[in-house]
Formats: C-alpha cells, sequence, structure tokens
C-alpha cells in the first residue's frame, strides 16, 4: 500500500512487549482466524454487540468486512482506528480509537479485544495504554471514555489500574436482555501522571493531517 496515500498503514506505537500496527488484509484474515478460535467463554459476552455469537467461517468474514468497513468510512468527523496488537511477530488481539466529531469534542473510545492464548499475562493493560499514549501524545485528545459490562473482570481491572473515574451505570441490551453497563472517562491531566517514557510512535503527522485532529 502507498503509504503516501494512506498515512495510517505507516502508522504504529511501540512498547517493550507489543507493535500496534495497521490492519491491512493480512492481518485482518489473521484476526479473523484469531477470533474464530475463541476470545471468550460462550457462555458470556463481553461486548456490547455479541458478534462472536456467529458460526465460522461466516465470523471470519463477518470480521473481515468491519475492518474493511473502518478502512473505508474513516473521515475527520467519523473514525475507527484499529490496530493489530503483534507480540514477537504474531497477532494477539486487536484495540482500536473511535471518534465522533473529534475536531471539536477531542474524545476517543477505545476497545479491545484478545485471543484466548495471549489472555492473563499483562498484555491488555499494555495495549490500552498503547492506545491511550496515541489519543493524548499523539492526536491530542482530551478526554477517553471505555465501558464495560459489571462482570467483565479482566476489562474492568484494566480501566481501574490505569485510573479512570467511572462517570455512570446504565441498563443496556446483552444478548437481547438488560444488564448493567459501567461508563468511565480518562482526562489528560490523569494520562499525565501515568504517561510513560518507554512507549514510541511512528508515522503520527501524517495521520493528523489526514483526520484533521490540529486545534
Amino acid at each position: 500500500m502507498e503509504h503516501s496515500i494512506w498515512p495510517l498503514a505507516d502508522l504504529e506505537v511501540r512498547t517493550p512487549r507489543l507493535v500496534l500496527r495497521h490492519i491491512d488484509d493480512d492481518r485482518a484474515a489473521r484476526l479473523a482466524k484469531l477470533a474464530a478460535g475463541g476470545i471468550h467463554d460462550p457462555a458470556m459476552t463481553p461486548f456490547r454487540f455479541p458478534w462472536t455469537d456467529v458460526p465460522s467461517p461466516q465470523l471470519e468474514r463477518n470480521t473481515m468486512q468491519y475492518f474493511w468497513r473502518c478502512r473505508a468510512n474513516a473521515e475527520p468527523n467519523s473514525w475507527i482506528i484499529d490496530f493489530a496488537a503483534e507480540v514477537d511477530g504474531q497477532v494477539a488481539g486487536t484495540v482500536g480509537l473511535n471518534a465522533q466529531s473529534f475536531p471539536s469534542l477531542r474524545q476517543v473510545t477505545t476497545g479491545s479485544w484478545l485471543g484466548r492464548a495471549f489472555q492473563g499475562h499483562g498484555l491488555g493493560k499494555e495495549m490500552r495504554i498503547a492506545a491511550l499514549t496515541l489519543a493524548f501524545d499523539g492526536i491530542d485528545a482530551d478526554l477517553a471514555l471505555t465501558d464495560a459490562w459489571h462482570d467483565n473482570g479482566p476489562s474492568l481491572g484494566v480501566t481501574n489500574s490505569l485510573g479512570y473515574s467511572e462517570v455512570g451505570r446504565r441498563r443496556a441490551l446483552r444478548r437481547d436482555s438488560p444488564d448493567l453497563l459501567l461508563e468511565f472517562e480518562m482526562s489528560r491531566e490523569h494520562f499525565d501522571t501515568i504517561r510513560r517514557d518507554d512507549i514510541t510512535l511512528h508515522g503520527v503527522e501524517a495521520v493528523r493531517d489526514l483526520l484533521q485532529t490540529g486545534r
């Protein structure tokens, strides 16, 4: 892919444990296969939209289409930037930033998942802090949002360990039944207290221009 035409293809976030890279077709296919291999206990879903409830190969096809839609629909006032998290050359999962009216609101929402073989090793927190570094230091966000079902222990553990503030609780549909969703936010001021100096951004300037994130 010609990176000067599509700068997101050159965007990377590097930590000592992993690299976040643009989801091209090859990474999308590997992530689709990883998702089909299992992300969570089938008896529950950690997602607001239960996209993992469909069987293979439809799950893989749906996953590919989702990543294609994110690429095709990205524009300054509405975008989802998803990354493949690579650990020692293997795709371990994905983390993304979602924004609406970013030039005015200056806020992003994060979301992520890991393949089951990669869970329980602290990678969820590493992915989140990497994504937050891009949000605050790379594209100049003021606020980062996230949410999780009340019983999603791994997600809540990451959120609490990074010092988010809980800002709301509401009922939402989960597999067509009402359940409790917890909502959190992190300010730029708080991020400044947890910023790490071992996380680096690559190719961000062209992305700032593409998404018009300057003030």
